[in-house]
């Protein structure tokens, strides 16, 4: 990621960056936009997420037909998400972290050719698969033992249990949550979007949507209370969940979801996401 980020610093040096005209798209200056302060105007909490699939859609459309610098732009634009992302995947391991990062980087441009531009919410399903592509790694690195000073011997790595994306997409893998639902409370809870962001379907008001993912968040309390009755004290997922089921039967849905943000790692309140890979802005 620290090449992707040189190889975009490059293409935007110079008296001729890599630019696009602002006309073609809603709410941005009807000028010529250097990409680097096009990253900057997506970023801008006031510009509208139709804006993100236009820019996207036309980004994504140019590194499919011209390849490399627009592949890289695409990269470059993609860095706030990618990582801190990769940056939470790898926060508590203990080995190096490179593999996992290149991974994450190698699930986000797998996607640039195949994710469909016409469905909407790009930025979300491109997040989605390189946070896929990051976690399988996490899972493969660790399946092995990590070395264990002096000598050769070794001993079985503690998994990080109460990571919140984890615990996202170990519900996945369980049937608990759908991939939708997931990247729904990974996105409005943990990611800092508002959810009258998120983009619905044709015909979903803002009141449907959020009862689906009070009842999501639903079944994932339930879930984590049911599958970690003993929690011990290096999970701090189990017991938070635990706790979760026995209060929420008195306090009621509202508080079953706040909680529920707050126990995988988020907060009601979105809070704006770190951009910078292990803290570095």
């Amino acid at each position: 990621m620290d090449a992707a980020r040189e190889a975009f610093g490059w293409l935007t040096a110079g008296d001729h960056p890599v630019a696009v005209d602002g006309r073609l798209f809603d709410h941005l200056p009807a000028r010529i936009i250097p990409v680097d302060e096009l990253r900057n105007l997506l970023l801008d909490q006031r510009c509208p997420r139709r804006v993100w699939d236009q820019v996207w859609a036309h980004v994504i459309s140019r590194a499919r037909i011209e390849g490399s610098t627009w592949t890289i732009t695409a990269v470059g634009l993609a860095l706030p998400m990618l990582t801190p992302l990769a940056a939470r995947l790898t926060e508590r391991y203990a080995d190096d972290p490179s593999d996992i990062h290149a991974e994450v980087l190698r699930g986000f441009l797998d996607a640039l050719q195949t994710v469909d531009l016409a469905e909407g919410r790009i930025t979300v399903r491109l997040r989605w698969a390189a946070y896929r592509a990051g976690h399988r790694a996490l899972l493969d690195g660790m399946d092995g033992p990590t070395p264990k000073p002096p000598g050769f011997h070794s001993s079985e790595p503690k998994p990080p249990s109460g990571h919140p994306d984890l615990v996202l997409a170990r519900a996945v893998e369980a049937g608990v949550l759908t991939r939708t639902e997931a990247e729904l409370i990974g996105v409005t809870r943990l990611e800092g979007v508002e959810l009258a962001d998120w983009p619905r379907p044709p015909g979903l008001t803002y009141k449907t949507l959020a009862k689906h993912r009070r009842k999501a968040e639903n079944r994932l309390a339930a879930w984590l209370a049911e599958s970690d009755t003993s929690p011990d004290e290096g999970d701090p997922t189990g017991a938070a969940a635990t706790t979760l089921q026995t209060s929420n039967e008195v306090t009621g849905d509202e508080t079953q979801s706040q909680n529920v943000a707050k126990k995988v790692g988020g907060d009601p309140a979105n809070q704006p996401p770190n951009f910078g890979l292990q803290g570095r802005r």
